[in-house]
């Protein structure tokens, strides 16, 4: 009956994390199709190194949110109220300062930032305006992980998964009416999204008027010894979405010397697409966060391996479900994005899409694992698997193999450093759970 209940409970978490983080994903996958539609490949390769920001953006709402909600749900499965209204009201402040900080970048830093991330003289300035319209809603995006993060661990994943999913599908609609009826381009597609988190924060907020939440602010000084704490659990995160920004930097500065702005076009229709998958690991991950830190408080070792069991079988699963969708489909979901039929584009993202969902088995597992020991107490091993994923691998897989296979050099890197994480992460699990 217990380990019923576990799964029903793994259920009820997992899925609305899945759907509410393919939500938040199809913010740029809306931006992605109506932007190729509107403004062509060079309006795609714009979006696409502007992308990376966004990673950073998203990726430190998740850190803070995440890590504030993990250390929030601990401090509430042992009774202590005030410790977890602490967190919450640390989140608070730490989120609208570093939303202030993207804002800051966004009105005096656009310019520079575009460029430093590979804009030439034909894309600049749509990635400029892309860029700057994107920081300036810093706040609201950081503030609506944070928010996210509380109300799931605070019993409420479906109102969670409603928030995300319906600032998904208004985000769609207002990219359909600014960039063709309202003709208003890339700004346009840029407004979309930044309005789409303050729809959802408007959703959440049902929960904060709900006598019974867990969760208030509190009247404290600030305690600077307490963010280590607050923000360690969701690194994995945070690296999480830093490793999609620095492969996509990475990425398109190889691809603007192999094959110019088609390339870094044909990229920007696989790492978007990626973005999604990535979108749904994470999502599960998150999701089963509640149940991981509540059963790591209670010390349920029983409950924590049954946990970490239906994770990783159900992220091989959806790792199946998503290369064989992208293997058969990959020459309509290019078309899809390539509205001036150019041959090469659709050649170089055909290819591309079948080598990279090639890595989503391994990467499916490197990221549930990576969250589940960070939830558990075991920020140390999440924090490594994050870290070689995301930024230590990459650089020389990348380099090696481009030189070895080209564009296709290109492609395997994804499939290739995530085997190589695989490794560290199984010899992590083996050491987790011998003992126990």
């Amino acid at each position: 009956m217990e380990q019923t209940m576990s799964l029903r409970a793994f259920g009820k978490y997992a899925s609305p994390g899945i759907l509410g983080q393919v939500g938040i994903s199809c913010y740029i996958l809306a931006d992605t199709f109506f932007v190729s539609r509107g403004t062509g490949a060079t309006g795609l390769a714009a979006l696409n190194i502007a992308l990376p920001l966004y990673n950073l953006m998203n990726g430190i709402g998740l850190m803070i949110g995440v890590g504030s909600a993990t250390h929030f749900t601990i401090c509430r499965a042992q009774n202590q109220q005030k410790e977890a209204d602490r967190a919450f009201t640390h989140a608070v402040g730490l989120g609208l300062a570093m939303g202030l900080l993207f804002l800051l970048l966004g009105v005096f830093a656009a310019s520079p930032l575009s460029r430093l991330l590979g804009a030439d003289a034909e894309t600049f300035p749509l990635t400029r305006v892309y860029l700057r319209t994107l920081l300036c809603f810093g706040p609201f995006f950081i503030m609506n992980n944070v928010l996210l993060a509380f109300v799931r661990n605070d019993g409420g994943p479906g109102r969670a998964m409603s928030g995300m999913i319906i600032g998904s599908l208004s985000n769609v609609v207002m990219d359909y009416i600014f960039i063709f009826p309202l003709g208003m381009g890339m700004f346009g597609a840029a407004l979309a999204t930044g309005v789409s988190p303050i729809i959802s924060m408007l959703i959440l907020s049902g929960h904060l008027r709900a006598p019974g939440r867990g969760f208030h602010l509190l009247r404290t000084q600030p305690r600077l010894r307490l963010l280590p704490s607050l923000c360690t659990p969701g690194l994995p995160s945070l690296i999480s979405e830093l490793s999609s920004g620095i492969v996509l930097l990475l990425f398109n500065q190889v691809l603007l010397r192999l094959a110019g702005n088609t390339g870094v076009a044909a990229y920007g229709i696989v790492a978007n697409l990626a973005l999604v998958a990535i979108a749904i690991f994470t999502g599960l991950s998150t999701g089963i966060q509640p149940l991981v830190s509540h059963s790591s408080g209670t010390g349920e070792s029983g409950s924590l391996r049954r946990l970490y069991r239906y994770g990783i079988i159900t992220a091989l699963a959806i790792a199946t479900v998503l290369f064989a969708a992208v293997f058969t489909f990959a020459a309509p979901i290019a078309a899809a994005f390539n509205s001036s039929g150019d041959p090469v584009l659709a050649g170089y993202a055909v290819s591309g899409l079948r080598i990279y969902f090639l890595g989503f088995w391994c990467a499916g597992f490197n990221i549930v694992s990576a969250a589940f020991f960070s939830a558990s107490g075991r920020s140390a091993q999440g924090f490594a698997i994050s870290l070689m994923r995301g930024v230590i691998v990459i650089p020389p897989v990348l380099l090696a193999l481009t030189a070895f296979a080209g564009i296709g050099g290109v492609w395997a890197t994804f499939p290739a450093v995530e085997a190589i994480v695989a490794i560290l992460t199984l010899l992590c699990a083996w050491r987790a759970f011998r003992r126990t």
